[in-house]
């Protein structure tokens, strides 16, 4: 044993790193004798194509039109207030000018408030609807892997086999 540490020290292994990597071979060589079933899910497919992502992202559209639509209306009243001063301005007495550029800054204060508000409003409630439309993703894979007894799923990797893609079967099992 001391000649198999004096190697692997030498090597730049320390024997906790050689311990780690004996349980790992040891844990793979023991799975191996077993049936070991994995599968990969596209999480970014899901998220996209699956019927409930594609309901909340329907909802929050239909909740946030109103107010994406007066937002629009005020930034075309200030582009027109912007080209109307512009235009009048030199034939406006100093105190007009003074006062219609007041408005406009005005304006563009609310502007920038609504938008700010809008766009905090829309994250949370984003963030509501994906939470629970990622509660129910996980919930269907979940069932799926226990009723096909899968020992590992994955929602990320750098490589994964089109063979271990389960992607259409969460796809199907969400109502797609």
């Amino acid at each position: 044993m001391e000649k198999i540490v004096r190697i692997f020290t030498k090597s730049g292994l320390t024997v906790k790193k050689f311990l780690v990597v004996f349980a790992c071979l040891f844990a793979f060589s023991s799975l191996h004798a077993q049936e070991f079933k994995v599968g990969f899910v596209n999480s970014e497919r899901i998220m996209r194509d699956s019927a409930p992502a594609k309901a909340a992202s329907a909802k929050l559209e239909s909740e946030f039109a109103r107010r994406e639509k007066e937002l629009r209306d005020l930034q075309t009243r200030i582009k027109t207030m912007s080209d109307r001063l512009e235009k009048d301005m030199p034939v406006l007495s100093e105190s007009d000018s003074i006062r219609r550029q007041r408005e406009l800054v005005d304006l563009g204060q609310d502007f920038q408030n609504k938008n700010r508000r809008y766009r905090e409003d829309l994250m949370q409630r984003r963030n509501e609807e994906m939470a629970a439309v990622l509660e129910r993703i996980n919930r269907v894979i979940n069932n799926i892997a226990q009723q096909e007894k899968f020992d590992l799923i994955l929602q990320e990797a750098v490589y994964f086999s089109p063979r271990l893609d389960i992607t259409d079967k969460v796809l199907r099992a969400l109502g797609n």
